[in-house]
């Protein structure tokens, strides 16, 4: 082969490799324009899926009715565009932390045990009643329309047994006398993710709202 030959063949390998590297930086930046452009899209699409999940929040009300008999209505103003509703309600203790501050170091184990168990605020759902558990402490799921409502049937918590003496009771009462319902409610629709609002109910008889 001639020099001429050769400069040539060189040449062209040379050219080759530029085009090839040249074509391998263009799929690469192309990849890299399409994969941008995904995220893009995902985050776009995740943040309208956001917006688009508070706007349906459920509009909620909660009051609490004393008189003949203590029960909580709970109504369902809307959106109606999500259909039937389903609510899970748990009361929430009616303090800060994970027990009582007055109450650390002066409890028995026995004790210590019972407060775990105790509803710190002044009402309970009557156990047994609406599905409530044993505690009182929550009610299963229950379904409601726009524009439904119903009602629950609610107790005083039950004192403590370290509320000893003859006004044992009427000292926790005084204890929670003005305190509202702290309540949270877990609501779900069929394809959309869950709404957890929270709610305090004064023992006046007006209502307790949530939602947006």
């Amino acid at each position: 082969m001639s020099i001429l030959d050769t400069s040539i063949a060189a040449a062209s390998a040379a050219f080759t490799g530029v085009a090839a590297y040249g074509a391998w930086k263009a799929s690469r930046e192309a990849n890299r324009a399409a994969w941008n452009a995904n995220e893009t899209a995902t985050t776009v699409a995740q943040i309208e899926q956001e917006r688009w999940h508070r706007e349906l929040t459920p509009q909620l009300r909660i009051k609490l009715q004393a008189d003949p008999h203590e029960v909580l209505y709970v109504r369902f103003e809307g959106p109606s565009k999500l259909g039937e509703l389903h609510i899970e309600l748990r009361i929430q203790d009616d303090f800060d932390g994970s027990r009582p501050p007055h109450l650390i170091g002066t409890l028995t184990p026995e004790q210590a045990a019972e407060a775990a168990e105790v509803i710190w605020g002044p009402y309970r759902f009557r156990p047994g009643v609406d599905d409530a558990d044993a505690l009182g402490r929550a009610v299963p799921a229950f379904p409601l329309l726009p524009g439904g409502r119903t009602r629950l049937a609610v107790d005083f918590s039950p004192r403590p047994s370290w509320y000893e003496g003859a006004d044992g009771e009427q000292r926790w009462r005084d204890r929670y006398s003005t305190s509202p319902i702290r309540l949270l409610a877990i609501c779900t629709v069929s394809g959309h993710k869950p709404w957890t609002l929270a709610f305090a109910v004064p023992q006046d008889g007006g209502w307790a709202l949530g939602g947006a």
